[in-house]
């Protein structure tokens, strides 16, 4: 198969640069996170210290308004306070102490796990431990990364997807402009020949010479209706596989060298299938040309067909040197050929006409040194 080295180098260093961005977008977004909690945590020891005062102070003596603000600027994180004689004190929290204890307790040991409790302490002495957990707006900061990832996956893809649909679109531009116009420019010939063929008759040359150009002609004819077909929707009908396959593989085999062996069997007598017949020989041709080529024009070509279920599958088997598995797929792609003089164009019309114009399955069935099994799916007409 050809590859483009350079292409494959742009991808891997896109590929890297993107993990880098990724890699530093979460790695910032960790320390701001830490930073911002550790801020939180200084409030909690402020508001821990304000209340400890607020708590212990003499009844005589006068408090200033710090203690008191610290207190009630502090409005989101939950906290839950529990005293040396074990009582409970919720702050922020939409739960009550004395009606769900349980609960409680759960959340005591979410935010133990979340900070570290606080120990609070008044001129030396310890009297109460402060369990708090996470603000609202640390809990969204927490989530933040997951959702800028998922952000910037959803507009590559969209990205992706764009550029892919509009390069298959341009693609298709391509297939049809081509197709069409090899079609006009046999057909002008064509024309030409069909005339001198007439001529020849009329001038009484030996029959079996005018009838082999007729053959030549009409399969010149079959050609330019298969190219005219490619690029817009073509008639499907219903005919029997069994019957058309087999018409297809005769005329491969009068055709071919005699050091290809061939054979056709079918598990069926007679199936019908929607189909498109110059372009559905077109796409056997194909497939059994590939396999010649595969063998280097010495080996053997089967051709089988089985019923299963709904579908029908028609197999075409060669004995040449096989696909490696990782190229299952890649094989299918325009230009990807192991031909020296190849167009890698063979099987990618293939799959267009099987998949995109009969709504069938065209894979690698299997593949090993000793040969290669092609399969063509179709949904039987019931």
């Amino acid at each position: 198969m050809k590859f483009n080295p350079k292409k494959r180098t742009s991808n891997v260093i896109l590929l890297i640069s993107a993990f880098v961005i990724v890699s530093l977008i979460l790695w910032n977004t960790n320390i701001f996170f830490e930073k911002f909690k550790q801020e939180e945590r200084l409030k909690i020891e402020n508001w821990a210290a304000a209340q400890a005062e607020i708590d212990n102070a003499p009844v005589d003596e006068e408090l200033g308004n710090l203690p008191v603000q610290i207190l009630q600027n502090n409005t989101s994180t939950p906290m839950i306070l529990v005293t040396k004689d074990g009582s409970i004190k919720t702050h922020n929290l939409l739960v009550d102490a004395d009606l769900d204890t349980i609960q409680i307790r759960k959340k005591i040991k979410k935010f133990k796990n979340e900070n570290e409790p606080i120990l609070m302490r008044y001129k030396g002495e310890e009297l109460a431990t402060l369990y708090y957990g996470n603000s609202e707006v640390l809990n969204k900061l927490k989530y933040y990364p997951v959702a800028l990832l998922l952000i910037i996956f959803l507009f590559g893809t969209v990205i992706f997807f764009f550029f892919k649909t509009n390069k298959a679109s341009e693609q298709n531009k391509l297939w049809a402009g081509m197709a069409k116009e090899t079609a006009h420019q046999i057909g002008t010939p064509l024309t030409s020949l069909l005339g001198w063929n007439e001529i020849l008759k009329s001038e009484n040359i030996n029959p079996d010479i005018t009838k082999e150009i007729e053959k030549d002609i009409d399969r010149l004819q079959t050609i330019t209706e298969r190219f005219s077909k490619v690029g817009s929707v073509p008639e499907l009908k219903p005919h029997d596989i069994v019957s058309e396959t087999e018409k297809a593989y005769q005329y491969l085999k009068r055709r071919s060298s005699k050091l290809i062996h061939f054979s056709f069997s079918s598990d069926i007598n007679e199936l019908s299938v929607l189909l498109n017949l110059p372009l559905y020989n077109w796409s056997i041709e194909n497939l059994v040309k590939n396999g010649i080529d595969a063998m280097k024009g010495k080996g053997n070509i089967a051709i089988q067909i089985e019923q299963s279920g709904n579908f029908v599958n028609v197999m075409i088997s060669d004995t040449g040197h096989g696909i490696l598995k990782s190229d299952y797929q890649t094989i299918f792609n325009p230009g990807v050929t192991s031909k020296k003089r190849g167009w890698g164009l063979g099987l990618s019309l293939v799959k267009r006409i099987i998949e995109e114009y009969h709504k069938g399955k065209v894979k690698v069935l299997s593949s090993s040194k000793e040969g290669t099994i092609m399969q063509i799916s179709f949904k039987a007409v019931v």
